[in-house]
């Protein structure tokens, strides 16, 4: 049986502003409250603490200010996401490449392994390099040629 929403504690309550803040979809937020509190509740319970929602169109100014900075500081800081650092991506890549090796799966292996190569040559980055060998400058474009359409010369089928 669901629980009554406005029996909630404020501490539930911050709970679930902060997995909505931080994009966990109702149904993800509803297991979190369950495993964190043991406290069953509805996805569209949950939904009515998300402001960005129609449900939480009516939420208290408390919560809603909350929900505001839990969201910017989610999106401004992923340091706190394993997967947003290349040497935690690298280690889960470690591990599925020496799995699928030792239960024979060849092109899975390597898949893993040219997805690593890529990972640490920066292929996933924004970063590109805009010099020339040795850190110096790119050589200059060649300037552009314009063709212009030469005679015929009577090469273009019998004479009539």
């Amino acid at each position: 049986m669901a629980a009554n929403i406005p029996a909630m504690t404020d501490e539930v309550k911050a709970f679930v502003v902060q997995g909505l803040a931080s994009f966990d979809s109702p149904s993800q937020v509803v297991e979190a409250v369950k495993a964190e509190y043991g406290i069953t509740l509805t996805p569209q319970g949950v939904q009515m603490y998300d402001p960005t929602k129609y449900a939480g169109r009516k939420l208290a100014t408390k919560w809603k200010v909350m929900f505001d900075k839990a969201r910017r500081a989610f999106i401004d800081d992923s340091s706190g996401i394993p997967i947003a650092h290349r040497s935690t991506r690298l280690r889960a890549l470690q591990r599925m490449a020496a799995k699928a090796e030792a239960k024979g799966n060849y092109p899975l292996a390597a898949a893993l392994n040219k997805q690593a190569a890529e990972e640490m040559g920066n292929a996933f980055t924004n970063r590109r390099e805009i010099t020339g060998k040795d850190g110096k400058d790119l050589p200059a474009a060649a300037p552009a040629v314009a063709i212009f359409a030469l005679p015929d010369n009577g090469r273009d089928g019998p004479a009539t």
